[in-house]
């Protein structure tokens, strides 16, 4: 039977043309499924190649090994991969992996940016070194996008050289430039306080306020914080001698795999034992098992944890000493812990346990709250008050709860409890001295009234900013309290202090605008009811009112947009310590770039549809595959 030529479906190039449409669909369906498992890796933090990666191998690592489970589950992909697939177009290669990473980071870079549109933004720096010695410094923008709300977001990673300034400012140009922004859009900057970030003459702090000004800077408060607990730990010989002591039993019963499975197992027992005679309910979540640490004066509220944990172990600690002290490994083992025992087991120890207890939980609350990621500057200056009101509360009639507390305490654990009328030696004078004081006088003043005057201290100290010009204008935005603290004068005041983004006009307006706002805000009870001012930016966002009063809400966005902590940072950098480890510590800086931010901002990268990646991906340069000629960008927004 011969070939109808007039039939176009039995021609050479309609074959033609169908083998090639076919072979690109079954390169879109590789491509997909390559995209998916990289997606998967990426959002799990997870390694992408194994140590052997040859046919043989029994493992050829997360991707290999997921490719080839997915197609042993999925026909149409088992259909286009590996041994069918051309030889030249596995899409297996490393280089292929990094150019999908950079695809899938670049979209997440240009939602971020596309949220930030033109608006002004604060900047959050920090650095610090990876598995594989490498200084990496971290930047993220904090801005208020269009629905009012406050995001902060990583901007990169950047390996730089060294810590001094000139290479962290060149790091921060490059990666300015990278993205399109310059520093006349910025409008604060935060750090931990290191002396190459926030010095006085030779800090990233001051270059950038040599190009920007109105770059106000504010050190974070968390770290400040920090500072405090640590200059009372410090500053005070018998704190000092606690914490000191503290560190020792802590090492003591957590030493070796054998004592800490006593300890843990000796509390299994006590609260067994509680809830068997019901002095504690059971509940989901509680009486969870746990163990010490010791406090470190950079681990943010390590102090408080330490204290707790302690105070929840006592007797199971106690009874772990007690076991060391006779089955010791050697003399000087078992006198040691006979020797933390004893101390343990004193009134001075009971209660500068439960006095730290009162004062760390007081900042630890304050701590946890400047961590939360839409935290703002009138919220972290009120909660600041607020604690040290509660500190000096404390300070004025506190003495008499903790000393009932120790009190209790001891007399329940047959710890000696001291007459306060006794006298005993001074602290920090030698014996032959014959200075001596009283129980009450050591216990009150010695300790409590210098912890808490140091605490009081400390905070006032470390947080004058809250006096300061700036963040006293902006507290007059706070709409706790029917917006008890509005100041027309003030926030024209702040208008000044912020000339590039007012013209003369705006000034002149502002005051006007504002009587309306304040009238306007006291009327509405949506309005009366918010007491935060992230929360009030997006209520006027979702009235409209942001339109009607523009030069306000500018106010209220450049208030929101200055930072608070650098937690964020923090965040990131224990994200770099999941994908970066010994095991995986030769990771390139731009693909380590690429897997953090889509690793850390999870919540854009899983809205990216994968044609868009797949597209971006085909962008860089030519490919042995096509994609089909119907493929396309889907057709919602991501928002």
């Amino acid at each position: 039977m011969g070939l109808d030529f007039r039939n176009k479906k039995q021609s050479v190039a309609y074959a033609l043309a169908c083998y090639e449409e076919k072979s690109h669909i079954d390169y879109e369906t590789r491509l997909r499924a390559v995209v998916g498992i990289v997606r998967f890796l990426m959002d799990q933090g997870l390694a992408f190649r194994g140590h052997d990666e040859s046919s043989t191998s029994r493992n050829k690592g997360n991707f290999l090994e997921l490719l080839e489970w997915y197609g042993a589950r999925c026909k149409e992909v088992a259909d286009v991969i590996n041994e069918n697939a051309p030889g030249n177009c596995q899409l297996t290669s490393h280089e292929i992996q990094q150019d999908i990473s950079q695809a899938c980071a670049e979209e997440t870079t240009k939602i971020i940016m596309s949220e930030l549109g033109n608006a002004g933004f604060s900047l959050l720096v920090d650095e610090s070194r990876d598995a594989s010695v490498k200084e990496q410094m971290v930047v993220m923008i904090r801005f208020v996008n269009k629905k009012g709300a406050v995001l902060e977001r990583l901007l990169g990673v950047k390996h730089v050289l060294d810590t001094r300034l000139a290479s962290l400012k060149s790091s921060l140009d490059a990666m300015f430039e990278k993205h399109n922004l310059t520093m006349s859009r910025l409008r604060g900057q935060g750090y931990d306080g290191a002396s190459n970030m926030r010095g006085q003459l030779h800090g990233l702090k001051t270059l950038v306020l040599a190009d920007n000004p109105h770059a106000f800077y504010v050190h974070c408060f968390a770290h400040q914080l920090q500072l405090v607990v640590v200059a009372v730990v410090k500053g005070v010989l018998a704190v000092g001698d606690f914490f000191g002591h503290l560190n020792k039993i802590v090492n003591m019963v957590s030493a070796s795999c054998k004592k800490k499975d006593a300890l843990l197992q000796k509390h299994h027992d006590h609260m067994v034992s509680l809830l068997e005679n019901g002095e504690i309910t059971t509940g989901r979540g509680q009486h969870q098992e746990t163990s010490l640490a010791r406090p470190g004066d950079t681990r943010w509220g390590s102090h408080h944890r330490t204290l707790v944990r302690i105070l929840q172990m006592w007797d199971s600690v106690i009874s772990v000493l007690d076991s060391i002290s006779h089955d010791g490994t050697d003399a000087e083992e078992r006198g040691l812990a006979s020797g933390y025992m004893i101390n343990m087991e004193t009134f001075e120890f009971v209660i500068i346990l439960h006095l730290m207890l009162q004062v760390l939980g007081i900042t630890n609350d304050l701590s946890h709250a400047l961590q939360q990621k839409d935290q703002n500057i009138v919220c972290a200056m009120n909660m600041i008050v607020s604690v040290k009101c509660l500190l000096q509360k404390m300070r004025d009639d506190g003495w008499e709860p903790v000393l009932l507390a120790a009190t209790n305490f001891c007399r329940g654990r047959n710890i000696a409890v001291p007459n306060m009328d006794d006298n005993v030696y001074a602290r920090g004078y030698p014996r032959s001295s014959r200075k001596m004081v009283t129980c009450l006088h050591h216990y009150k003043v010695q300790i409590f009234n210098e912890v808490l005057d140091r605490n009081i201290a400390e905070m006032n100290n470390r947080f004058g900013e809250t006096s300061t010009r700036l963040l006293r204008c902006i507290a007059c935005l706070d709409p706790r309290d029917s917006f008890s603290r509005f100041d027309n004068e003030k926030l024209v005041e702040l208008v000044t202090m912020y000339s590039v983004d007012f013209s003369s006009h705006d000034c002149y307006v502002l005051s006007d605008q504002l009587n309306i706002y304040i009238d306007v805000m006291k009327r509405s009870p949506e309005f009366l009811a918010c007491d935060t001012l992230s929360g009030l930016a997006i209520k006027l966002v979702q009235t409209g009112h942001h339109l009607t009063f523009p030069l306000v809400y500018h106010l209220i966005t450049l208030a929101l947009t200055l930072p608070v902590a650098t937690t964020s940072v923090e965040r990131v950098f224990s994200a770099m310590n999941i994908i970066k480890t010994d095991r995986r510590n030769r990771i390139g800086d731009d693909w380590l770039n690429d897997l953090m931010i889509c690793y850390v901002e999870k919540e854009i990268f899983a809205k990216i549809h994968d044609n868009q990646i797949m597209l971006r991906f085909h962008s860089y340069k030519d490919r042995r595959g096509h994609l089909p000629q119907h493929f396309s960008l889907p057709s919602f927004n991501i928002t």
